[in-house]
């Protein structure tokens, strides 16, 4: 779920500087004060409210600390009791439901999908080669990502799982299943059903009788669990000063559970193969193969990314410099983020939980914590000092690489990449972090950013596409550094249009559309770059938003992009209902703005939802711009407040605030159930 969450990790990176915490930490000081350091400048820095820390080595927990607040309101402070949602670390989960249910006998990997979930299908032929491993190590071929009505506040409907497999049937898959993984969130709920299908259990009644009980995990929970929400950790949003209502991952095998880090290093016993009565050693060590090697995959180096079954890493760095192998797996919702770390030959895991911050941070912090146990363990003799770097010395390129100038795209986007002068630039990468910049040529097909700590290089791989590969040491004050290498851009053919189509597709072009078909309880209405699409037409080669315009009204996906950057493609579909033009992404409708009417500039009125259910937007124009508006809204129904610049300024249902000053132009959705009617007042 990661995706979702650059724009806020892009905004916690303008910090202060620090040192680095290593370099600063007296031998003397324990571990443990070294990690309540470090915690804490996570808090002061980093944008965490929060962070929960529990280590569990040959079965006994060593250290279990934690920093922040569980309730700012009652100062109440942070506990080994606070409950976290540990967003994609839940993937760990459904995987492992799934090969228990491959110890009984009642699963086989490497069977198609449909022997288990007989009703799947999809537009495309292919769909009968999607097994659940490809499920597991992210080789499916679906698109990605069914975002919604999937993140909630204080709303546990399910309707993200029971329509899945609905939006499922009129969708294409973008790759031959098996030929590569990139990081796909609808496998994993996909094995959620299959779990449910095969067992005759509701997931959560499931995980309970199968995982929590035997383990005695007594905080790890779904969203349908009853528990008391007072034990979740408070969270807390940029822009609001007043905590949040509980957030609710609704897509449970995919981002659902809930747990605290010392039962999540509990549960990592089972992973570890400490578990032989839950899970066997046979299905232990296969979700640690090197499943990402089946397939096109970036050069075989130190990376954070290394897919196995559910694993993000199987060979995690900085561990692998030591000839160490270490497992992660990381996770973001909107609210809370997660990492959790094994080291099975050492029998040692470590999780870290926070609200606020970054799933990045989290594994940074373990990965630093855990070094420093090793050390003392003596099972590295000294921590390597982290890489420095030098400002690049341009070298003379060869004339053959001029080749690789040309059109490339991603998912979302498309760019022009010249290679001349022996340079190339690229836009801002890893969410921001990397910023845009110009690489200079430095020999062995290599270009270099301005301080040395990226590489960016082309690559032609097994299936005839060309990517432009990067390799990225990040460093972060306090934190230390990570690696990623990936492949960020596949270069794409022009698309010549038509007359016809290209002047329908250039009078699109700069056209919002907003989101009709999400649940006023979503937590995407705070983000409104999840509820509102901005289309960015280029006519000139054919494509919109990354998609390869084939239609007036339809433009599919073509990025074909390996580990991260090909996840949650999309098409895009037009058509006109009630003389609006309506965008369907995902299974979601969208409006288009021109189609939106402003909302009356009277005292008083009122709006309906419709029988479809559908969100109504308004604008805001002069008429009832800088008027204070006050509404009087039906039981589970709300409104959101948007500025000129589509920045939330309101939203009821995260908030208690009664008014809000409208801003001087932007636009206000009501969404509630069908028939549900707003009194609105305006003065």
């Amino acid at each position: 779920m990661k995706k979702l969450f650059s724009v806020l990790f892009t905004a916690v990176l303008v910090i202060t500087p620090m040192t680095d915490v290593r370099a600063e930490a007296n031998k003397s000081i324990s571990i443990e004060k070294q990690a309540e350091e470090m915690a804490a400048k996570l808090v002061q820095n980093y944008g965490v409210t929060s962070l929960q820390y529990a280590i569990r080595d040959q079965g006994e927990i060593i250290l279990s600390g934690s920093t922040g607040f569980h309730d700012k309101a009652s100062q109440t402070r942070i506990t080994k009791e606070s409950m976290y949602g540990i967003g994609s670390v839940s993937k760990m989960v459904v995987t492992a439901a799934t090969m228990m249910l491959v110890d009984s006998g009642k699963v086989n990997l490497d069977e198609p999908l449909t022997t288990y979930i007989q009703d799947f299908e999809m537009a495309d032929a292919r769909y009968t080669q999607i097994t659940p491993r490809m499920l597991m190590n992210h080789s499916s071929g679906l698109y990605g990502s069914h975002y919604g009505n999937s993140m909630l506040f204080d709303d546990n409907d399910m309707r993200n799982h029971d329509e899945l497999l609905l939006k499922l049937k009129t969708e294409k898959l973008k790759s031959k299943p098996g030929s590569y993984s990139v990081y796909c969130n609808d496998g994993f709920q996909l094995l959620e059903i299959l779990v449910e299908r095969v067992s005759g259990l509701s997931y959560s009644d499931y995980v309970a009788k199968f995982i929590s009980n035997p383990l005695q995990l007594e905080s790890t929970k779904t969203p349908q669990d009853s528990f008391d929400r007072d034990q979740l950790s408070e969270a807390y949003w940029p822009t609001i000063e007043t905590k949040m209502p509980v957030e609710n991952a609704n897509i449970l095998g995919t981002g659902g559970i809930y747990s605290t880090s010392e039962e999540l290093t509990e549960f990592a016993e089972v992973l570890m193969g400490n578990r032989p009565d839950i899970l066997s050693e046979s299905s232990v060590k296969s979700m640690q193969n090197h499943e990402y090697r089946q397939g096109i995959w970036v050069s075989d180096e130190r990376n954070t990314f290394n897919y196995g079954l559910g694993w993000d890493a199987v060979d995690l760095a900085p561990f692998s410099d030591y000839g160490i192998t270490a497992l992660a797996k990381g996770g973001d919702t909107m609210m809370y983020h997660a990492s959790l770390i094994t080291i099975p030959e050492h029998d040692i895991s470590m999780a870290v939980l926070s609200s606020g911050g970054s799933s990045i941070y989290n594994q940074m912090f373990a990965s630093n914590v855990l070094l420093e146990v090793l050390e003392d363990q003596g099972v590295i003799k000294d921590i390597k000092e982290d890489q420095t770097f030098s400002p690049p010395v341009k070298v003379k390129m060869p004339t053959e690489l001029n080749e690789y100038s040309g059109l490339y795209g991603t998912v979302g986007t498309t760019l022009d990449i010249q290679v001349k002068n022996d340079e190339i630039t690229l836009p801002a990468l890893q969410g921001g972090i990397i910023p845009e910049q110009k690489y200079v040529y430095t020999g062995e097909g290599q270009f270099t950013s301005t301080d040395g700590s990226v590489k960016a290089s082309f690559v032609k791989e097994q299936n005839g596409k060309v990517y432009v590969k990067v390799q990225a040491v990040i460093s972060l004050p306090g934190l230390g550094q990570t690696v990623m290498n990936t492949y960020d851009y596949q270069k794409l053919d022009p698309n010549p249009l038509n007359t016809a189509t290209g002047k329908k597709w250039a009078d699109r072009n700069g056209t919002k559309y907003y989101a009709l078909d999400e649940k006023i309880t979503s937590i995407f209405y705070l983000l409104p770059s999840m509820l509102i699409k901005n289309l960015s037409v280029d006519t000139e080669i054919g494509y919109a938003n990354g998609t390869q315009i084939v239609e007036s009204d339809h433009a599919v996906n073509v990025a074909e992009i390996p580990v991260m950057n090909g996840r949650d493609a999309f098409d895009l579909q037009f058509y006109t209902k009630n003389n609006a033009e309506i965008l369907i992404q995902d299974g979601q409708e969208y409006i288009a703005e021109d189609a939106i009417t402003p909302i009356f500039g009277g005292k008083t009125g009122k709006t309906t939802i419709p029988a479809s259910g559908q969100a109504r937007w308004y604008a805001i124009d002069s008429r009832s711009a800088n008027k204070s508006l006050t509404v009087d809204s039906p039981e589970g129904g709300g409104y959101a407040v948007y500025n000129e610049k589509g920045e939330v300024v309101h939203f009821s249902v995260a908030t208690d605030q009664q008014s809000i000053e409208l801003p001087k132009a932007g636009f206000i959705v009501f969404g509630g159930e069908a028939g549900d009617v707003f009194k609105i007042h305006l003065k």
